[in-house]
């Protein structure tokens, strides 16, 4: 994970979502353990309390489970219940904005299957 925070949201907020990119990511797996509070708070010069809140809205939306006195993991399925989440959220909100700018800018479809074909060789190469 890398600290780059932002003005935009609480840093625990931005703590919480690199933890989620990480899993979507495959970074961390079911069952990994996550970086201890105190191993965050010092490698990214946060208040424990700050690293603490972030994992807790993470136990909060069951994706992470706290084993007392062991530390805090992944739990079984939570890359498909955040990727369910992630597939809504975007469907709901932003494709909705893409598919206005699509139609503004008058791309067709096999444009913008060209370009996608274009970038995935370029992710491969």
């Amino acid at each position: 994970m890398q600290a780059n925070w932002n003005d935009n949201q609480p840093i625990y907020r931005q703590l919480r979502d690199k933890v989620i990119a990480s899993i979507l990511d495959r970074e961390l797996k079911e069952g990994d353990a996550l970086p201890s509070v105190r191993q965050i708070s010092a490698e990214f010069q946060l208040n424990p309390i700050t690293v603490s809140k972030a994992y807790q809205e993470l136990v909060d939306d069951e994706l992470v489970e706290k084993k007392r006195g062991v530390g805090m993991f992944v739990q079984e399925g939570a890359r498909e219940r955040l990727l369910s989440r992630e597939r809504e959220q975007f469907l709901r909100d932003e494709w909705p904005l893409i598919i206005e700018k699509i139609l503004r800018l008058g791309l067709t479809a096999s444009e913008l299957l060209d370009e996608i074909s274009k970038q995935s060789k370029g992710d491969n190469a």
